[in-house]
């Protein structure tokens, strides 16, 4: 059984570790079972994330999918991709802090602009307060097109 930020969840696999305050284990003991239930008998594991509420992205769609709609790249270039990490801030504004993968600077400079111009968040919450979350975005494009794979050489 999973509970985070003292609500009943199916699943934890969606959270990423860096939002992790705190874990704790409980054991799945009689005093467990009684206060939880018998969804309890193999026991409970307590989360505590860094915010009451996630930074929401206020549009119709995802923030990467928004983001690979602003970007221009046609079906005739090559398959490149971009990774960054970034930073929402309290105010909701983006701050790309680090790109961890880029295989083409074209890409990589219209992803930050469109990056620059995105509309912006409603900021994480905690204890009714806004606060910094950070977040991976990661573009492929032309979407639906495999990378292709790197050139190895093997020395004999």
């Amino acid at each position: 059984m999973y509970i985070v930020n003292g609500k009943v969840v199916e699943q934890i696999r969606t959270i990423p570790p860096e939002e992790i305050e705190h874990v704790e284990m409980l054991p799945a003991d009689e005093q467990t079972i009684a206060r939880y239930g018998e969804r309890a008998m193999h026991g409970v594991m307590l989360i505590t994330l860094r915010y009451d509420e996630p930074a929401r992205f206020q549009a119709d769609t995802t923030f990467g999918s928004y983001i690979a709609r602003q970007v221009r790249w046609d079906d005739d270039e090559p398959v490149a991709r971009v990774v960054l990490r970034y930073t929402i801030t309290p105010e909701g504004t983006i701050r790309i802090d680090d790109t961890l993968e880029s295989t083409d600077n074209r890409l990589k400079r219209r992803v930050v602009k469109a990056v620059e111009e995105a509309p912006r968040w409603l900021p994480a919450q905690k204890d009714g307060k806004a606060i910094a979350s950070q977040g991976i975005l990661s573009i492929q494009l032309p979407e639906g097109r495999p990378m292709p794979r790197r050139v190895e050489l093997v020395y004999r």
